[in-house]
């Protein structure tokens, strides 16, 4: 193998010089310092694969990482792009605008009307009163509900679910006994995971009177339903 020591190599004519032809490799042997703090390198789109840098920048578009690069999302040390942080979207928040009349000791479910929120309109207010969000996760749910009877003290008991796909998820349940009220307000709520398609949750109430009729009761927003993805 030839050597050749000098101290500095500078072009013969014009600007640039050349090392090497096409498919050479030229090798930095290892304990040598290449120092180019004081230049600009320029680098081909996707050549760094792995990189220490101590002082300075590369450009994005010089890294072979996968992924989307934007302004939304950020390097892993896996050399891929993720998006930061998350959201807890789709997401939804409605309440009961008027007075709603059910049966006794019926489940019913109940017609929350007016949205507050619905980040994806995944939840329909006008006819299944339904949420069916179309990402997949979990997501945080609850309802809160008050119930009135038209005659004093005859509420017996009270029940406030969420049915996932037209079946009961979760209850909550409040017996009153011999302690019979007028007026009732329960609140309840759970984790639960959707498919992100098809998976649809609901809120349904029951109240059980002596006598007279039960009603769900708008009381300044009182009776409202929600839910909002988690992230994980």
């Amino acid at each position: 193998m030839s050597e050749v020591k000098v101290n500095k190599i500078s072009p013969r004519s014009g600007t640039d010089v050349t090392l090497g032809d096409s498919g050479d490799t030229i090798t930095v042997p290892t304990g040598v310092t290449l120092d180019t703090s004081n230049s600009t390198v320029t680098l081909p789109d996707g050549a760094v694969t792995n990189a220490k840098i101590s002082d300075g920048t590369i450009e994005l578009a010089k890294l072979s990482a996968t992924g989307t690069k934007d302004a939304t999302t950020f390097l892993r040390g896996d050399n891929t792009f993720a998006s930061a942080g998350g959201t807890n979207t789709p997401a939804f928040e409605a309440y009961l605008s008027a007075d709603q009349a059910i049966s006794s000791a019926t489940f019913t479910k109940i017609q929350i009307n007016t949205e507050i929120l619905d980040s994806d309109g995944n939840y329909d207010n006008a006819t299944n009163y339904r949420f069916t969000p179309t990402t997949a996760g979990k997501y945080y749910v609850y309802g809160n509900v008050t119930a009135v009877s038209s005659v004093n003290n005859t509420v017996d008991n009270m029940q406030l679910a969420i049915y996932k796909n037209g079946s009961i998820y979760k209850v909550q349940e409040l017996t009153i006994g011999n302690q019979e009220t007028r007026r009732e307000t329960m609140s309840t709520s759970a984790i639960i995971d959707f498919n992100g398609s098809s998976d649809y949750v609901e809120l349904f109430a029951y109240c059980d009177v002596d006598s007279g009729t039960p009603t769900i009761e708008v009381y300044q927003k009182g009776t409202n339903f929600g839910a909002f993805k988690i992230i994980e």
